[in-house]
């Protein structure tokens, strides 16, 4: 999951991209329909996520 890119897709503007050493720091805004969508991005990912590795635990129990 490339959380920049959910923001990005969810009608965020990233203004901030850089690195200082190993640190990289990213800054976005954006409405709050903007965010709500983001929200509901992140919450669909975790959600589908447990779902997999739901499916993924019953398989090794049965093989």
């Amino acid at each position: 999951m490339d959380i920049i890119d959910m923001a990005r897709q969810s009608g965020m503007a990233v203004i901030l991209d850089g690195r200082i050493g190993r640190e990289e720091y990213h800054s976005v805004c954006g409405s709050l329909s903007a965010l709500q969508k983001f929200a509901d991005a992140i919450r669909h990912t975790a959600v589908n996520r447990r779902a997999d590795d739901n499916r993924q635990e019953r398989s090794a129990r049965g093989a």
